[in-house]
């Protein structure tokens, strides 16, 4: 039975995850570097900002950080408490999911990978997608304290099975994001009105996530809010190439993705949302897409 649960690091996605832990547990820990945002978030909805050292004797530890380098530094910190479950929320990297089980273990301390797909509306709703990879003891362990924000959660397999998920999701995405920029940009060339073409593609065969949501909400009202960050996507799509080079297999449409990702990375202004890789297309084409 789940006592205590913790939440470590309160990003955009962090932040709103950890409100909906305390509608369902009595003791909810939250630690963020920048300690004023864990006063905060005590303040707004009745957690408890406490040091980093109390965090983690929680029955259940969540983080959710920018890389996989800074959940390892931050493990290798701390004393963890045996039995525990350290469920990571990052979008993480598969081999380091793997050390760190190896490292716990010795401890008598589960590691589950779980990074979440769903966008800051998803946090904020607990409609989250969160796919999970460890053992299935310890899934089944942490899975009350996941359903407080997740919707669809699921146990994808071994030990970084759940980081290499997001990383493909996140990768397909990408390719999908610069084949929209890329076509929407050429029916604009040809005078089309791209609202209303909008409305004919999302009725056919050729919608996607990227044509029913992030150009209607992102790119064509030149909103571009960020709720994630180019440098993050460009990240994902690195992890997602790193597991097709480890297989050995084709997959010169990913290479190419990954290389336009990175390079719209370059291009943009710091830590802009991941929707202004459309703005490298528009450079190239002198073409705005609004």
């Amino acid at each position: 039975m789940i006592q205590s649960v913790a939440f470590i690091g309160l990003g955009a996605m962090g932040y709103r995850m950890a409100a909906h832990l305390p509608k369902h547990f009595d003791t909810v820990y939250v630690w963020n570097r920048n300690f004023a945002k864990a006063e905060q978030h005590a303040a707004e909805y009745g957690t408890q900002a406490v040091e980093l050292a109390q965090a983690v004797q929680a029955d259940i530890i969540f983080s959710c950080l920018p890389t996989s380098t800074e959940v390892e530094n931050l493990i290798a910190q701390v004393q963890l408490k045996a039995g525990s479950v350290w469920v990571d929320c990052t979008s993480g990297v598969p081999e380091s999911a793997k050390k760190l089980v190896q490292q716990l273990e010795a401890q008598q301390i589960d590691f589950l990978d779980a990074p979440v797909s769903g966008q800051t509306i998803g946090a904020e709703n607990a409609t989250l997608t969160v796919m999970i990879g460890g053992k299935a003891t310890a899934f089944e362990k942490a899975l009350p304290a996941i359903q407080a924000f997740g919707k669809v959660i699921q146990h994808v397999g071994e030990p970084g099975a759940g980081f290499a998920v997001k990383a493909v999701n996140n990768m397909l995405m990408a390719v999908s994001l610069c084949a929209a920029a890329e076509g929407f940009t050429t029916l604009k060339a040809h005078g089309v009105n791209l609202n209303q073409a909008l409305q004919c593609i999302n009725a056919s065969s050729g919608k996607s996530a990227v044509t029913e949501m992030i150009l209607p909400q992102r790119v064509l009202n030149r909103a571009f809010p960020k709720t994630f960050a180019l440098p993050l996507l460009a990240k994902d799509t690195g992890i997602a190439l790193d597991l097709v080079r480890e297989a050995a297999l084709p997959a010169p449409v990913l290479a190419l993705t990954q290389s336009l990702i990175q390079a719209a990375n370059l291009t943009a202004e710091k830590d802009s949302d991941f929707s202004t890789a459309v703005k490298m297309y528009e450079l190239w084409s002198n073409i705005t897409l609004e």
